[in-house]
C-alpha cells in the first residue's frame, strides 16, 4: 500500500467514530420524540371537554336603608350634568357596559343624604372593586355639589 492510501485510511478511521457515535446521538433523540408524542396521545383520550354550566348570579347586592324624596330641581340639574360629562363612556342607563347601569346603580344604594355624599366623593376620588373588576377613574375638577346633583340624578331612577 502507498502511503497515500494508508493516510487516507487513518483519516476514515478516525472519522469513523465520531460518526457512529453522532449517529447514535440523533437515531436515540428521534426515538426519545416518538415516545413522547405517542405517550401525549395516549394520554390525551381525544373526548369533547364537558361543559362548565355557569350560574347566573345578581351582582346588583342592595344595601338597605330608608329612601328619601330627591327635589326635581336637583334631579334635572343632576341630569344635564351627566349628559355633558364623560359619564355616557363607561357607563348606560339600562345596560351594563364597561361600568354599571344607571339603574343598576340605583337598585343597589337607598336615596339618602349619606349615599349621595358617599357616591359623589367616589365619584370624584374614582373607585374599584364595587362592581367587579372595572376601574373608574378619577374626576377631580368636578366640584362636590355637582357630583351630588349627578348622584342624586343616578338614584332618581329607582322603579
Amino acid at each position: 500500500m502507498s502511503r497515500k492510501n494508508q493516510r487516507w485510511r487513518r483519516s476514515v478511521i478516525k472519522l469513523l467514530p465520531l460518526w457512529s457515535r453522532s449517529f447514535l446521538l440523533i437515531k436515540n433523540w428521534f426515538t426519545g420524540c416518538f415516545f413522547i408524542g405517542l405517550f401525549s396521545l395516549v394520554a390525551c383520550h381525544n373526548q369533547p371537554a364537558e361543559k362548565i354550566e355557569r350560574t347566573n348570579f345578581d351582582y346588583i347586592k342592595p344595601i338597605t336603608g330608608a329612601n328619601e324624596v330627591i327635589a326635581a330641581g336637583v334631579v334635572e340639574k343632576g341630569e344635564v350634568l351627566i349628559s355633558y360629562s364623560d359619564c355616557y363612556t363607561c357607563h348606560k342607563l339600562n345596560e351594563r357596559s364597561v361600568g354599571p347601569a344607571f339603574k343598576d346603580i340605583a337598585k343597589r344604594y337607598p336615596t339618602n343624604k349619606i349615599y349621595i355624599e358617599m357616591l359623589a366623593r367616589k365619584v370624584i376620588k374614582g373607585g374599584s372593586r364595587s362592581w367587579g373588576y372595572p376601574v373608574m377613574s378619577p374626576h377631580p375638577t368636578l366640584v362636590l355639589e355637582d357630583a351630588k346633583m349627578m348622584t342624586a340624578y343616578i338614584l332618581s331612577l329607582k322603579e
